[in-house]
């Protein structure tokens, strides 16, 4: 269980490393730019799990349940 609350806390903090939100958090992301995401298809690896997370979290309105664990 630990290991999720961590993953969690990853995906949370993970920095987007490029595009027209580059340095934003991941749960900083608009909604609209994971939708788009959503429609074309989330990048390999770690950073497309955590984008596609971010996705559900945003579908669910889950976001503000979640800020407490943004680190500045």
């Amino acid at each position: 269980m630990l290991s999720d609350q961590k993953a969690l806390s990853d995906a949370v903090n993970q920095v987007m490393p490029f595009g027209k939100y580059a340095g934003r958090k991941l749960l900083q992301l608009p909604e609209p730019y994971l939708v788009w995401f959503h429609s074309k298809g989330f990048p390999e690896g770690k950073l497309g799990q955590q984008l596609a997370l971010m996705y559900e979290v945003k579908l669910n309105g889950l976001e503000k349940m979640l800020q407490p664990l943004l680190v500045d």
